[in-house]
């Protein structure tokens, strides 16, 4: 009995959810069938090994969902770190004087990588043609994908000494989901290069 919770605990605890319920109901059959009584059958009639087997298949659906949990909390606190990561490493650019023209080339290729784009350029004349902006203030319109960018391009303007300096085209990538969390860090790369734009504005 014990060797059986082990194994089914040692299966479920690996936050895979399909394998976790088979796992539990594997322990279950597998306890019927070698040991209780008639051995080798699957066939329980007294009523503690039917609330024995019954718990074996609880506690490994029980542990499933804890791991499970527990993976995703893992995974989505290794992105937030990411995230932090790169928003300091383009603050350490700003910050040691790196050419504007590097800070937005890092900037572009985080946004590719971030956004899940299929291609994505920075325009420093901004054309008058209106896009759907990712941006702090104004309008966001997510409407074509529940999580993800607009069907066509977006953009992410970049401001800097008060005005409008730039902006990234963005060429999303057709059924990629893109969450909250990553538009508001893309507006945080935009603003770096912002501050890397301004910076060079004033010493020019």
């Amino acid at each position: 009995m014990r060797v059986a919770v082990v194994a089914a605990v040692a299966v479920v605890s690996d936050g895979r959810r399909t394998a976790g319920f088979l796992a539990a109901v594997s322990a279950s059959l597998w306890f019927d069938f070698f040991l209780t009584k008639p051995y080798e059958r699957f066939a329980i009639t007294a009523r503690p090994n039917i609330e024995t087997a019954l718990s074996l298949f609880v506690v490994g659906v029980v542990v499933t969902e804890l791991a499970v949990r527990a993976r995703q909390h893992q995974r989505v606190a290794e992105e937030e770190s990411d995230y932090v990561g790169i928003i300091y490493y383009l603050a350490q650019l700003v910050v040691a004087g790196t050419s504007a023209a590097q800070v937005v080339e890092r900037a572009r290729s985080e946004l590719t990588e971030l956004l899940h784009l299929r291609a994505c350029r920075f325009e420093d004349h901004p054309t008058t043609r209106a896009m759907t902006r990712i941006e702090r203030v104004g309008p966001l319109g997510w409407a074509v994908h529940r999580m993800g960018l607009p069907a066509r391009r977006s953009s992410s303007p970049v401001h800097g000494r008060g005005e409008l300096l730039g902006r990234f085209v963005l060429v999303p990538t057709p059924g990629r989901p893109v969450s909250v969390q990553r538009r508001l860090v893309a507006v945080a790369i935009a603003d770096q290069v912002g501050a890397a734009l301004g910076a060079a504005l004033r010493s020019a």
